[in-house]
């Protein structure tokens, strides 16, 4: 793990574009920070707590300033598991309200359960799922050492609670994982008709570097969110039809043309679970 400067102030380390494994430590997924005058602002939390610890170490070595607040993009394994390294220095967390849902759900404790086994032993009985010291409800800004933070709440898109916080000094963007760069984006249970209005609306910032949630920085931010949201637009479109025409998912999975997609890392492994997803929320939209 190596910390890359961005702009004068702020910061990020990248994550490897694969799946998360005890061989990476779920080093999988990008996190920033910023220097102010009063202490480091950071941005994801990584998905262990040693990865955490070496972000500190990396923090660390560019200024003796203690961290002061985390703000959580979205509560993805693979950006939280790292916050109880942080809450116990005393670190103040951030997050959208919209995450409790899933703090308190069987699916976030079955998976930290499964965690515990297949990330081992960066994952292991010790960790915890860590709550928010101060849940947003929408939009909010920071200010810490005169330096401001615009903090939006974009979501339902890739998560309910999806948050990216803008620094307007430098105009840099953390985007979370509305954004992935070199990688098929992960759509789970996303909401992609308004992940595609929240795109539209990172790009009114304006920014000029953007750091995604994967994958290294872009300085060309129209069309590096064009990649995603042509992805979301496609799956929408082809699954769309099939659902419409009650077309069995396996046969319009098989009938779609993939090509212009099939280039990109983890397309393999990613593809056909984000196309069944969608299929299912095309049905449900349909029906509403």
């Amino acid at each position: 793990m190596v910390a890359q400067r961005v702009a004068p102030s702020a910061w990020y380390v990248e994550g490897v574009s694969a799946l998360g494994s005890p061989a990476n430590q779920n080093f999988i997924s990008n996190a920033g920070f910023v220097l102010t005058p009063a202490g480091v602002v950071v941005i994801d939390a990584l998905g262990s707590p040693a990865l955490a610890e070496r972000l500190l170490a990396q923090i660390a070595r560019i200024t003796p300033l203690p961290v002061t607040h985390l703000i959580v993009t979205h509560y993805h394994a693979d950006h939280i598991y790292g916050l109880q390294t942080f809450r116990a220095r005393g670190v103040r967390v951030l997050a959208h309200q919209a995450a409790r849902l899933y703090l308190n759900s069987d699916t976030a404790r079955l998976r930290l359960q499964a965690s515990r086994t297949e990330l081992a032993p960066w994952i292991d009985e010790d960790t915890r799922l860590v709550q928010a010291d101060q849940w947003l409800s929408g939009d909010h800004d920071l200010t810490v050492g005169g330096v401001r933070f615009e903090i939006r709440a974009v979501g339902p898109a890739h998560t309910p609670e999806d948050l990216v916080v803008y620094l307007p000094s430098e105009k840099v963007l953390y985007a979370g994982d509305l954004v992935f760069r070199s990688r098929i984006p992960y759509v789970g249970q996303a909401d992609s008709r308004h992940w595609i209005v929240a795109l539209d609306r990172l790009l009114a910032f304006n920014a000029r570097v953007v750091v995604p949630g994967h994958g290294p920085l872009s300085q060309q931010a129209r069309q590096d969110m064009q990649v995603t949201r042509d992805y979301l637009v496609y799956l929408r479109q082809s699954m769309g039809q099939a659902a419409a025409q009650l077309e069995p998912f396996d046969e319009a999975y098989q009938a779609t043309d993939w090509s212009a997609f099939e280039h990109l890392p983890l397309f393999r492994v990613a593809n056909r679970m984000n196309a069944y997803n969608t299929y299912l929320l095309m049905e449900q939209e349909a029906g509403k």
